[in-house]
């Protein structure tokens, strides 16, 4: 099988969707975000710089967890980790603003 290549992030999104295809898998990934996000404020406001460390740990413990359990496939990030992180943000991004539902278009 031969490897995709992606020449932009536009290119890349589509291909990045049908490999979260499982709302669950959308689920964890959406939860994995949002814990980002609420740790990443937390550590600013307290100034906790020594957690930086659980950034990377909840947001992909959570993604992988979804792809592994749900997906059956490989994430993304082990051959596309820029435009996986992208896709994540754009993802969670769309979901927020109700262009992306529970279901997969």
């Amino acid at each position: 099988m031969t490897e995709q290549k992606f020449e932009s992030f536009q290119q890349f999104y589509p291909y990045y969707l049908q490999e979260h295809r499982d709302p669950r898998c959308r689920a964890l990934h959406y939860v994995g975000s949002t814990l980002v996000l609420l740790t990443t404020i937390w550590i600013v406001w307290q100034a906790q710089w020594h957690y930086i460390w659980l950034l990377p740990v909840i947001g992909y413990g959570f993604a992988w967890l979804g792809h592994f359990a749900f997906e059956h496939n490989r994430p993304a990030t082990f051959k596309y980790p820029l435009y996986s992180l992208m896709g994540d943000w754009v993802m969670y991004f769309e979901f927020l603003c109700g262009r992306i539902g529970h279901r997969f278009n």
